[in-house]
């Protein structure tokens, strides 16, 4: 469930640039499969969409959610002032990263 939602916030970024196709993917990912796994066979291929429609089904329950959440959140923060988005800042990460320490490997550092 949680990778699903991550993967939702990533997929959000190009929902507004055009309809996503789920489906696509689907078979995109069993071409990919079948010619990278050597002994690909029907059990495989069975797995394969069992897993494939379980990510589907919740991805679907989860995709409209980012842009809904980034609007509210957008409208909350326009009415703090710098000094309060500031403090928010901070305090967001050192607490997020207190909860939840592998939450850093989803950030690029340089």
């Amino acid at each position: 469930q949680e990778e699903c939602e991550v993967l939702a916030l990533s997929m959000s970024k190009h929902i507004s640039q055009g309809h996503v196709v789920l489906n696509e993917y689907k078979a995109v990912m069993l071409a990919s499969l079948r010619s990278l796994v050597r002994d690909w066979g029907s059990s495989h291929e069975v797995a394969w969409s069992w897993l494939w429609e379980n990510v589907e089904r919740m991805l679907k329950a989860v995709m409209h959610k980012p842009a809904a959440q980034q609007r509210a959140l957008a409208g909350w923060l326009a009415t703090l002032d710098g000094e309060s988005k500031q403090f928010i800042r901070v305090e967001m990460y050192i607490r997020f990263f207190a909860m939840a320490p592998t939450g850093q490997d989803y950030f690029k550092q340089s």
